[in-house]
């Protein structure tokens, strides 16, 4: 059954039931006819958790600890992991780490059907929002009540390599979530999100071989493919290789709207008794078209009722094209037992075009609104790079968890395109739209602008009563720096260049095995503002703001099933022009306070949960207008209720029913608050089943989101109303050669 030892937990200790198994494994006999592995081989997803054993007499063993960069091993219901990244803190048990977050595996991935990062970590996560409308230039979430940037997304904690705009899932292992402000466990994210962090673990090559092929269909017509596969090589299974590709095309459940998605991905790596190499290398092309923006409302007009779900509200002609190609080069050594060195240096590419609606408004309550077109091209270089120290030891009766580091982020882009196409633009309306003519597209250069971003590290976890205790401390330098140069003679016009330290203050205290207490100072950093050419200090450009996070909380782990409660006051710095002076400048800010309630796992045998109710209140406390001043932000539901659910069936045997339930309460659309949509509660249902046909593993998914078919208003990136998919059939089958 296992050829291969069990993963040992962060505190290098492991509790077994006595069975003959485990005796076995005791006195070191080999169970499998395959040779013997060495620890790294635990981090292998191919296979399915076992069954929870029966509880007998437990016995404890002292064990050398996996490798820094294995993976924690999976969590009962194999949804999500025993632990992740915590930054330049390396992986740690969520048990012991002093932040509310989650790791989601691959199997969960592949089960959920999920074709971006968004629908991973909105599934059932209360404290992330989606507005749940698809086929838009980018995917849009936020966390704790702030927007986050798909641009800040790390693959194994280095920013600047993802794909840019969205990611397909099919090349990682886990989507790790962090919440909250991060600039001390990551540096700062490019774009400054402060909601929390997504980090992304590609596929490595497992213990047992893998070829696995699925084949995919997504109403209407949307059909691919995906091919799985991974083989270890050598006498001591060392050189790993690991590759993924996958294509969909075809038209959406969204009328007169069509996609095509490609990823190859190829992962490969060596690993040593001490040293260990890896090699990622992917590219991805993202194609839309007819494109959803969105619509905004004019002054005085009403939200209007949503058209009949799956209606297409920008020109059936527009078009997204995103190409992204990217690797990293990643290597850590053991210099002896107490201390790890590791390096990573990465770099990506982006070409992007974009021909459709760049502005359209609802002019009036009848639905009738006016569109125009623009177009947008960029190529965008990033390179990154992450090198850093770690160890441990212990001093006087206080172990020490120390880690060093420093992060270089540089990207170059370079802006093409008219943000308005004269002659291009007309009335239709909402609920039977009709387009004009396809644009035709012309690049003039519009804006060349680099960004580098450095920052050292340094953190240490102090632990006392056998690390039941642990206090965490650190900070961070980092400096900012972004030029701007002429596009007619490439000559530099302007720079902005700004530093700032960001500390953190974390303590944990494991009152059981069961029931760990936490709480959290930690800041985020965003780069500061300019004055716009209207305020009477025009062109001052302002230092990095910092955003500040106060958190408390409890996780409680019943073996199976693990709760996470915790209370949390974000705060961030806004900029705004004063109306007496009209000066610009950093005096207003946004809070948001809040708690969450959030579990996984399985409570029953047959029964798998995940979900949660989290509830934030974030309130604008300083802003240029009085009418503003105390209201909620725009486009966050205070209330969010989710929850997901699989059940093994008694009657059919290896029968799963699955189900998912989405509870938003309403969005203010103006900053006022006098405009709002009303909340609402999606539905998806499902079934999972599980087979051999002529002796290889065959698993059947179907999935029907957005059951009822429900019309509903969400809240995009860059206008104000957006209609949510429609109801949606997903199929897939894999099957194991």
């Amino acid at each position: 059954m296992f050829n291969r030892p069990l993963p040992l937990r962060a505190a290098q200790r492991c509790t077994f039931t006595r069975t003959p198994l485990a005796q076995a494994l005791l006195l070191g006999l080999s169970l499998s006819a395959g040779p013997a592995l060495p620890v790294w081989a635990a981090a292998d997803s191919t296979q399915k958790p076992p069954a929870a054993a029966a509880e007998l007499d437990a016995i404890q063993i002292e064990g050398q600890a996996p490798a820094a960069d294995a993976l924690p091993p999976v969590y009962a219901g194999g949804q999500v992991a025993s632990g992740g990244r915590v930054g330049l803190l390396g992986n740690k048990d969520f048990m012991e780490t002093p932040f509310s977050t989650v790791s989601y595996t691959d199997t969960y991935i592949a089960d959920l059907q999920a074709r971006d990062i968004t629908e991973v970590i909105a599934a059932t996560d209360p404290t992330v929002f989606s507005n749940g409308i698809t086929g838009t230039y980018s995917e849009n979430y936020s966390i704790r009540g702030f927007a986050s940037n798909i641009n800040d997304v790390s693959i194994g904690g280095l920013f600047g390599v993802a794909p840019y705009y969205r990611t397909s899932p099919e090349m990682y292992e886990r989507i790790e979530v962090i919440k909250g402000p991060t600039a001390l466990l990551n540096g700062m994210p490019p774009t400054g999100s402060v909601g929390g962090l997504i980090n992304l673990v590609p596929k490595r090559a497992g213990a047992e071989p893998v070829t696995r092929l699925t084949g995919t269909y997504q109403s209407d017509s949307v059909f691919g493919g995906h091919l799985d596969v991974g083989r270890r090589f050598g006498s001591e299974q060392q050189f790993g290789v690991r590759f993924n590709s996958m294509h969909r095309e075809g038209d959406t459940a969204t009328d007169h709207q069509r996609v095509r998605n490609d990823l190859d991905a190829l992962a490969l790596d060596w690993r040593g008794e001490r040293a260990r190499l890896s090699l990622d290398l992917y590219q991805a092309d993202d194609v839309i078209r007819g494109q959803n923006r969105g619509v905004s409302l004019a002054p005085g007009v009403a939200v209007p009722r949503p058209p009949k779900a799956g209606t297409l509200l920008n020109p059936d002609w527009g078009y997204v094209d995103t190409q992204d190609k990217g690797g990293i080069l990643r290597g850590e050594y053991n210099l002896n037992d107490q201390l790890t060195a590791y390096a990573a240096v990465g770099a990506s590419e982006t070409h992007y075009a974009y021909n459709g609606t760049i502005q359209a408004n609802v002019i009036n309550d009848a639905g009738d609104f006016l569109t125009r077109m623009g177009q947008l091209k960029m190529d965008l270089d990033k390179r990154s790079a992450d090198v850093g120290v770690r160890g441990h030891f212990d001093t006087f009766g206080v172990s020490h968890q120390w880690s060093l580091n420093a992060t270089r982020y540089q990207d170059k882009q370079k802006d093409f395109g008219r943000r308005s196409v004269p002659g291009y633009e007309w009335t239709t309306n909402l609920h039977h739209p009709a387009w004009g003519p396809e644009a035709p597209e012309q690049w003039p250069a519009v804006q060349h602008v680099e960004n580098r971003l450095t920052s050292y590290g340094v953190a240490d976890t102090l632990g006392v009563f056998d690390d039941r205790l642990q206090l965490t401390l650190g900070i961070r330098r980092q400096q900012v720096r972004t030029d701007s140069f002429s596009t007619s003679t490439g000559a530099r016009a302007s720079r902005y260049d700004e530093s700032a330290n960001t500390p953190a203050g974390a303590v944990l205290f494991k009152l059981t095995d069961q029931v760990s207490l936490y709480a959290n100072y930690i800041e985020g950093l965003s780069k500061g503002g300019t004055a716009p050419f209207t305020a009477a200090n025009a062109g001052e450009v302002f230092a990095p703001y910092k955003s500040k996070q106060k958190e408390v909380g409890v996780k409680l782990d019943l073996g199976s099933f693990s709760h996470t409660l915790s209370l949390y006051q974000i705060e961030r710095p806004n900029s705004y022009t004063d109306p007496v002076s009209n000066v610009y400048s950093l005096g207003g800010e946004q809070r948001n306070r809040g708690v969450e309630w959030s579990f996984f796992g399985a409570p029953l045998d047959d029964v798998r949960l995940m979900g949660g109710i989290a509830y934030v209140q974030p309130k604008l406390l300083e802003t240029d207008n009085t009418d503003t001043k105390g209201k909620n932000a725009t486009g966050i539901p205070k209330l969010q209720g989710k929850l997901g659910v699989e059940w093994d069936t008694p009657w059919v045997e290896r029968l799963t029913l699955t189900a998912n339930a989405t509870s938003m309460s309403k969005q203010y659309l103006s900053a006022d608050n006098s405009l709002s949509i009303p909340g609402h509660t999606i539905y998806d249902v499902g079934a999972r089943y599980a087979l051999d046909v002529a002796r290889r593993p065959v698993t059947l998914r179907g999935t029907v989101n957005n059951v009822t078919n429900k019309a509903y208003w969400g809240t995009p990136l860059l206008s104000s109303l957006g209609l949510g998919e429609p109801r949606t059939v997903q199929l897939s089958a894999s099957v194991d050669f």
